[in-house]
């Protein structure tokens, strides 16, 4: 487990600290948007008090408070999971993955009352209208390696 906590306490600082930064230091907040090496990568500031691409928005207080259990309850039963049936290294890396990206966005909920994305990526012809953050790459990589990586004590 201390694997876990480990993984998670830098994707929770590495999380925290760039949104820090762009939204406080470089006023994303107030700028809205910045183009870093258009289009594949640029700054958008984006409030999303909902899920991923704004499902579940709204504006009513309950929504966060439930969106807060729900992503509790997750790391909650990732940690059970892995304390229980431990996948071996790398799936213990994953589940730090997931675990802190969850807790990085349950940060911005309680202190913003939103969760602050602001990385929005285009290529080939392809304009991405949404942004995301570095909790979210990590909750998703992590939920994808635990499900290819979670077979057992032997995966490494």
């Amino acid at each position: 487990m201390r694997l876990v906590s480990l993984v998670a306490l830098i994707v929770i600082l590495v999380d925290q600290i760039s949104k820090w930064w762009v939204v406080h230091v470089m006023e994303l907040a107030r700028v809205g948007s910045i183009d870093v090496f258009p289009p594949y990568l640029n700054f958008r500031m984006a409030w999303n008090t909902g899920i991923n691409f704004g499902l579940l928005s709204g504006r009513e207080d309950w929504t966060r408070w439930v969106l807060i259990s729900v992503a509790l309850g997750i790391v909650l039963f990732v940690m059970v999971w892995m304390r229980r049936d431990p996948p071996g290294r790398t799936g213990l890396v994953f589940a730090g993955l997931l675990i802190g990206g969850a807790l990085g966005n349950v940060v911005d909920r309680v202190f913003y009352g939103a969760v602050a994305d602001f990385l929005n990526m285009s290529c080939c012809g392809f304009t991405n209208p949404y942004a995301f953050n570095v909790a979210d790459i990590s909750v998703f990589i992590g939920a994808i390696g635990l499900a290819l990586f979670s077979g057992g004590k032997n995966a490494s």
